[in-house]
């Protein structure tokens, strides 16, 4: 028998304010005034840390900082293992208020309507697993520029090359490890131990129209794509802008502009392949000049690893006719790569049935996620499960990501049903 979540529609909505509430709370913790930004290791992570400590207190939880930076609260015995939810704090520059926030600010709301009162007035962990509440510290990877860097950490698979990784003034992982007061040589401190997990499972907002298309307000997360990411050089030559004809002219810009478009082309007519150039520079970059060289940037995704790599085929063949045909150059550098990542199938099970909780009328939606979770990282180590709430109009990393107070109440109680529906599996 499957236990039912004991909370009255009045505590939902309550916890569903709380969520927003605090979500408006940490967007005021910024780096930048009149726009949302925290990065890894700032004072603005710090403080974040230290309200997550203080409200993860308030629901009974005993809290410590790890050797990553991760903010962690924990219901339940010390030697039980443990089911993590969570999500991270940290965001991209002039960010919204809800990506990544919103998913561990509702897990501790699911905390506060699990706990079972203790003999002693403490709270405890009903199940036979502890509760553990992450805020996981680098998602984004906006400040060194890796992503992953917290929940990597958690997964044991921290790699010393990123010790050396510097943000925009020079500062390094290192140096600014030290400076926020963590001791690099304990970093293997952070690594959990896949025998000591039940599982993750995480709420997130949708970042991307499906949902809001469809008139529905929760999904289960089916995977997290694969990703590749390159920089990419297109050498040529730098010439002046008035003498040089047409038919003289080598123009590097020109040659990776086509490959944008290429790009897009080739992606368009793929299923589930997300090509994106998100940056692209001309040098020597001035206005009378003939480019002579150009970088740009390319993040491509897909639901499965295969179908991503093909597509990478595509595109170089294409790149290699464009810039033969403009007498160009171009190489690529890799630097970062993602296997897919499948959600576990009981994970999947379990958060639809708390979806179907909500709204018992229709099968429950399921998505595959374009966008990457700390699941990436965390699927090394245990069984991973999302819940993807309704983004209108699907805007995210922007200021005008939103979510609506009924459906993060909405998204408490599935997820609260799901830990319910887990515990009761025999397994």
């Amino acid at each position: 028998m499957i236990p039912r979540l004991d909370a009255t529609p009045d505590q939902i909505a309550s916890a569903a304010r709380r969520v927003m509430a605090r979500c408006d709370e940490l967007a005021r913790v910024t780096s930048t005034p009149g726009r949302i930004e925290r990065v890894y290791l700032s004072p603005e992570h710090a403080r974040v840390n230290r309200l997550a400590a203080e409200w993860m207190r308030e629901v009974g939880m005993t809290t410590r900082q790890d050797a990553a930076g991760n903010q962690v609260g924990r219901l339940g015995p010390p030697d039980a293992p443990a089911l993590l939810l969570g999500s991270h704090l940290d965001t991209v520059p002039d960010a919204g208020r809800y990506d990544g926030i919103a998913g561990v600010l509702m897990a501790l709301e699911v905390v506060r309507l699990l706990r079972a009162p203790g003999p002693d007035g403490t709270w405890l962990s009903p199940f036979p697993f502890a509760l553990e509440v992450v805020a996981f510290s680098d998602e984004e990877g906006t400040r060194f520029g890796k992503a992953l860097l917290g929940s990597s950490a958690v997964a044991g698979s921290w790699s010393d090359e990123w010790w050396s990784l510097t943000d925009a003034e020079g500062t390094t992982v290192r140096e600014a490890f030290l400076d926020f007061g963590l001791d690099p040589g304990r970093i293997d401190e952070a690594a959990r131990r896949p025998s000591d997990l039940v599982g993750y499972l995480e709420a997130h907002i949708e970042q991307g129209p499906e949902l809001d298309r469809r008139g529905e307000s929760l999904a289960v997360v089916s995977s997290i794509a694969s990703a590749r990411r390159f920089q990419l050089l297109v050498e040529g030559e730098a010439r002046h802008a008035g003498g040089t004809p047409y038919d003289m002219r080598r123009d590097a810009l020109l040659g990776a502009s086509e490959a944008a478009l290429a790009v897009e082309t080739i992606c368009r007519a793929e299923h589930h392949i997300i090509g994106t150039v998100g940056q692209l520079e001309a040098f020597p970059g001035a206005v009378n000049i003939v480019p002579g060289e150009a970088r740009f940037s390319l993040d491509l995704r897909g639901e499965f690893d295969g179908e991503r790599d093909r597509v990478w085929n595509a595109i170089a063949r294409e790149l290699d006719a464009i810039m033969g045909r403009r007498g160009l150059r171009w190489s690529a550098r890799e630097v970062h790569s993602a296997p897919a990542v499948f959600c576990a199938p009981l994970l999947q099970e379990v958060i639809g049935a708390g979806i179907a909780s909500t709204a018992p009328v229709a099968p429950p939606v399921t998505l595959f996620s374009p966008a990457g979770h700390d699941g990436m990282a965390i699927g090394a180590i245990t069984d991973v499960g999302m819940l993807f709430l309704r983004n209108p109009d699907g805007i995210s990393h922007h200021p005008d990501e939103a979510v609506s107070t009924d459906d993060v109440g909405l998204g408490i109680r599935a997820l609260a049903e799901a830990v319910l529906h887990l515990a009761a599996e025999p397994t």
